[in-house]
């Protein structure tokens, strides 16, 4: 199977860092190709809403790092989405990739892909509602472009890298990639 992994933090090396190397860790060893875009180390532009793109009939008019992405967001047959929390939601750099998956729309929806879902946060979770927007907005987009879930890893209490070293997180993101 082809996986892209688009990660959605600045910190190269931050609590998601570890959940996407893990979680690339268990796809790889089951046999899994693995294409990783780090959006908060890339340029990507805010979609302008111009349609000239037609939803994918014509390219994009922004030039930027998606070019990059798209080949690679086609051809996958799993999109894991990686993401800290920032205030009950995705990270921008996160939001602005999936905002220009509009660019190319008539050839993501219905496309039969699968999706993940890692995301951290700082919060303990105790009360459970900590990541419910995120997930929530995680399945609306998922079920629009008719995706299915195959899993979420979610990481409350995990707002430094040494709280999420000290967690069953990664191992549970490793054993998600190993069992696709």
């Amino acid at each position: 199977m082809k996986i892209t992994v688009l990660t959605g933090s600045p910190h190269e090396a931050g609590t998601t860092a570890l959940l996407a190397d893990k979680f690339i860790q268990g796809a790889e060893e089951a046999g899994h190709q693995i294409y990783r875009f780090d959006a908060g180390q890339k340029a990507v532009g805010a979609c302008i809403a111009c349609d000239c793109c037609g939803q994918g009939c014509e390219p994009c008019v922004i030039e930027d790092d998606m070019a990059e992405l798209l080949p690679h967001l086609l051809e996958a047959d799993l999109v894991a989405f990686v993401t800290p929390l920032y205030y009950s939601g995705m990270s921008a750099q996160l939001k602005t990739v999936i905002d220009r998956f509009y660019g190319i729309d008539n050839r993501l929806c219905g496309s039969g892909k699968k999706a993940v879902l890692l995301a951290a946060c700082a919060d303990t979770g105790a009360d459970g509602w900590a990541m419910d927007e995120l997930a929530a907005h995680y399945k609306g987009f998922t079920g629009y472009l008719q995706w299915e879930d195959l899993g979420m890893v979610m990481a409350t209490g995990c707002g430094a890298r040494s709280d999420i070293e000290n967690s069953p997180f990664p191992q549970q993101a490793y054993e998600l990639g190993k069992r696709l």
